[in-house]
This record gives structure tokens, C-alpha cells and sequence, in this order.
């Protein structure tokens, strides 16, 4: 580039969606995409709380954004989009949170009024133990979650970089938290 030689002008969001609109220009979507993408996967990140599940709930909503981009109003473009992760979010925590059908034989189980009940506190439990994971520090956490998921001492280390003393001093930590955290949880399931 020249000395004195203006440079280009970065294109308004409203801009590159009319230029979108007009010729169905590829290369203004993917700069709206390269735009924006790390802010709305951040925003699915925090209310997912799960990397995979952002990344999938962000490519959804860039999906469903452009889809629709005829829908789109003059205005706010990142307020559009955010909105649409938004509705994707929850969409993904709705179809998260539905447990299976149960079987005949569950459901036989179940009909027993005291089965019913020590499996609803079981349910209950696990959920309370699942959200006081997610509160510990990330070593603890991520420590537990290999542990839970079945990874040895070596294993755990390796994955996550910290030594094996680290690793068991995570977990106990860790594990410690999380019995104070839920302790009166569990105690009610053994009554």
C-alpha cells in the first residue's frame, strides 16, 4: 500500500446484511460470522456451561440467523443474533434436562411409594452433587470429573498437566468440598 492511500472502510453489520440481501454475497455473512462468533459462543458458553454444547448452540444460531436474515429489521444486528442464541440456549438446556421414558419394569418399581420416594431424593442428590462440582475450583473439578469418569491417578495427571501428588491433593480437596456441600443431601436418602 501506498503512502497516502486511504484505506478501506470496515462495512456496518446493517451493511453487510444488505449487501447479503441484495447480491446473496457469501463473504458478508462469513464476516458477520467472523465478527461475532466469539461473542455469542462465550454467551452459550455461560449459560450451557458446557464447550461442546456452545459450540453446537453457536453454529445454530449463525444457522438460524442466516435463515432468516430476510426476517432482520433494520437495527440492532448483534442484538438480533443474541437473541437467537439466546432461544437456541434454551432450547438445548429443554432437550438437556428431559429424562428418558421409563420401561414397564421401572415403572413397576416405581409404584412402590417408598421406591418413588428414595428415588426422587436419589435424583434430587445427584443433581445437588452436579451443581456443587460445578462451584469447586476447576483443578478439583476437573480432577473429580476424570476420577468419576474412571481415570487413575497417571491418567488424570497426564490429561490435565499437574503432577500425580497434585492431582490426588486436587481430589481430596475436592471430594472434602463437596461432602460438606451435600452431605445433608445424602443423609436423607439412607432415612
Amino acid at each position: 500500500m501506498s503512502v497516502g492511500t486511504p484505506t478501506p472502510r470496515e462495512l456496518s453489520d446493517e451493511e453487510l446484511v444488505r449487501e447479503f440481501r441484495a447480491q446473496g454475497d457469501q463473504t458478508s455473512f462469513r464476516k458477520l460470522f467472523e465478527r461475532h462468533h466469539r461473542r455469542v459462543y462465550l454467551a452459550c458458553r455461560v449459560f450451557l456451561q458446557e464447550a461442546s454444547s456452545a459450540e453446537d448452540a453457536t453454529q445454530e444460531a449463525f444457522l438460524r440467523a442466516y435463515q432468516n436474515l430476510d426476517r432482520f429489521v433494520a437495527g440492532n444486528f448483534l442484538g438480533w443474533l443474541m437473541r437467537i442464541a439466546k432461544n437456541v440456549c434454551i432450547d438445548h438446556w429443554r432437550r438437556r434436562r428431559h429424562e428418558p421414558d421409563l420401561g414397564d419394569e421401572e415403572m413397576a418399581t416405581l409404584a412402590d411409594g417408598k421406591s418413588l420416594e428414595r428415588s426422587t431424593l436419589m435424583r434430587l442428590a445427584v443433581e445437588k452433587v452436579l451443581a456443587e462440582m460445578s462451584r469447586l475450583p476447576e483443578e478439583q473439578r476437573r480432577c473429580l470429573e476424570l476420577k468419576v469418569a474412571g481415570h487413575s491417578y497417571e491418567e488424570t495427571a497426564a490429561l490435565t498437566g499437574y503432577s500425580t501428588a497434585a492431582v490426588k491433593s486436587h481430589l481430596q480437596n475436592g471430594r472434602r468440598m463437596l461432602w460438606i456441600a451435600v452431605r445433608n443431601s445424602l443423609g436423607r436418602i439412607n432415612d
